[in-house]
This record gives structure tokens, sequence and C-alpha cells, in this order.
């Protein structure tokens, strides 16, 4: 049987220890962390089949542990780990780069499930373009976020549906709602105080 390698990172000591006895049952090599930076570096700097991570972490939470994962490693998949109440939040990170999602409390055979299609998916699809591909379409929402208070507002409430009617690639999309300002300009140069209030809001959001 092959072996996979996973990184399971979650601010619960007893999330982790589930996990970990469930893969390592099914031949899993399983590290695990209780922070979501360390364990973005750690997915970023070390070799790994397949990342968890919960969402809702207190140092970075699990859309920015996607984001930088996707961006460094784009063929690494990545399940997000859900709370009841963040349900709607994971099922979005998979329009943004995630290969699955699990809520909790969640059974042996959702886990391996989860992981099987995610590795599946790893091996079987392309990754998606990391680059920043449509400049013109990112500034157009940038600056209706900061002209339109009902935008906005739909920015912040309805996250990645909002921007359903922008050609956006999902790691665009991830950028804009993560508030990377450094990659934006990075990539298209500086933008106004305008153009970057929705970034700076969004940078300072637990979830993403």
């Amino acid at each position: 049987m092959e072996t996979h390698k996973a990184l399971v990172i979650d601010d619960e000591q007893i999330v982790l220890d589930s996990v970990s006895k469930i893969l390592r049952e099914e031949d899993y090599t399983v590290e695990v962390t209780l922070s979501g930076r360390q364990g973005r570096d750690k997915a970023i700097e070390q070799d790994y089949d397949i990342v968890l991570t919960d969402i809702r972490m207190p140092d970075i939470g699990g859309m920015r542990v996607l984001r930088d994962v996707k961006r460094a490693k784009p063929s690494l998949p990545v399940v997000i780990i859900t709370g009841y109440a963040t349900v709607r939040s994971a099922v979005q990170a998979m329009k943004l780069g995630a290969a699955d999602y699990l809520e909790k409390p969640f059974t042996p055979d959702q886990l391996l499930k989860a992981c099987a299609s995610a590795l599946n998916l790893a091996a079987t699809q392309a990754p998606e373009e990391q680059a920043l591909i449509h400049q013109e379409e990112i500034i157009k929402v940038l600056e209706k976020a900061a002209s339109d208070p009902r935008f906005f507002t739909s920015l912040l409430e309805d996250a990645a549906d909002a921007l359903d009617d922008y050609e956006l690639t999902g790691p665009e999309k991830l950028a804009l709602l993560t508030g990377d300002v450094e990659w934006i300009e990075g990539q298209i140069g500086p933008l106004t105080r305008s153009q970057r209030r929705w970034l700076d809001v969004r940078r300072s959001a637990e979830v993403w």
C-alpha cells in the first residue's frame, strides 16, 4: 500500500489526536501542529502529500494557509476542516482552491474519503495558475468596493459569491478576499489609498 505524508493543522489537540489516529491506522505518515502560522510554514518548507487545516485559528486562519500553500505549491491538495458555523466559508474555499472540506464532528470514513478524493484530484487535475492574470478585473473590484457600500457589504457577507460576475481565477479571488496587499501590489504596482481600503479591512478579518 502506498504511504502518504499528511500535515494536520488545528488549534484543538483533540482534533489532531483523532485525525492522526485515523490516518496512521491507514498507513499515512502524519505530522501535526496547533499553529496556523507554523503549519503554513511547514507545508511550504517540507514535503507532504496532503494538508488538512482548520478554518478558524488564533494566529492565522485556514484561508490564509490555503492561499500561501497553494501559491508556493499549487499541486499540494488542501482539505479545510470546519465547524458548523463556518461551513459556508469552507464550501466557498473549494471555489478558491481547496480540494475538499470536513465538517466537525466527522467520522473516520468521512475523513478517509475526503483525503482520498483530495489526493486523487491532485493526481488527475493540473493545478490552477497562481500568477495574477486579470489586472483590470482586480482594479475593478477594488474600485467598486471603495465606491459602492452595497458591494463592500456583499464582499464581507458573500465573499467568493460576490465575485461571480468578475473574470478572476481562484487564486486572484483568494488574494482579494484575504486582503493580500503585498502580493497584489507586487504584481500590478502601488494601489491608491481608496483601492487599498477593502484589502486593509479584509486582512484583519478573523477567518480570512
